[in-house]
């Protein structure tokens, strides 16, 4: 079963993605804010993908992108947002991809499928 840690401040997103992700067949860590050893929860867990909710100024989820990418390169981090531009921003802030917010969730279960084979090979 493939692992994704999901981050969001807004509880009802947070919880709404927990559950639509649980039962597409996810193990969904659902983690509300990204204050603390965030890095932690990777090196405990080990996830297939990181979500982080990436707000309209985005600094601490870019930051938080940042660190994950230099201790876990190859794991794929995606940027939630309802930021209009995620699609220019999210490649020059070291994200593997996106979903805008109000998102549809087939298109989210296809992003996710996208990115966990390519973390599994590279795990090889």
């Amino acid at each position: 079963m493939e692992t994704i840690i999901v981050q969001d401040t807004d509880a009802a997103i947070l919880d709404v993605l927990t559950e639509a992700l649980t039962m597409e067949g996810f193990d969904v860590l659902p983690v509300a804010d990204i204050e603390g050893d965030f890095l932690s929860l990777i090196d405990q867990h080990r996830p297939h993908v990181v979500m982080l909710d990436y707000r309209l100024n985005g600094e601490a989820c870019k930051q938080t992108c940042f660190q994950i990418k230099q201790r876990y390169p190859h794991l794929p981090v995606i940027a939630m947002s309802c930021n209009y531009n995620i699609d220019r921003l999210y490649g020059a802030n070291g994200f593997d991809g996106y979903i805008r917010k109000p998102f549809d969730l087939d298109l989210l279960y296809t992003i996710l499928r996208r990115h966990i084979p390519e973390q599994q090979r590279k795990d090889q």
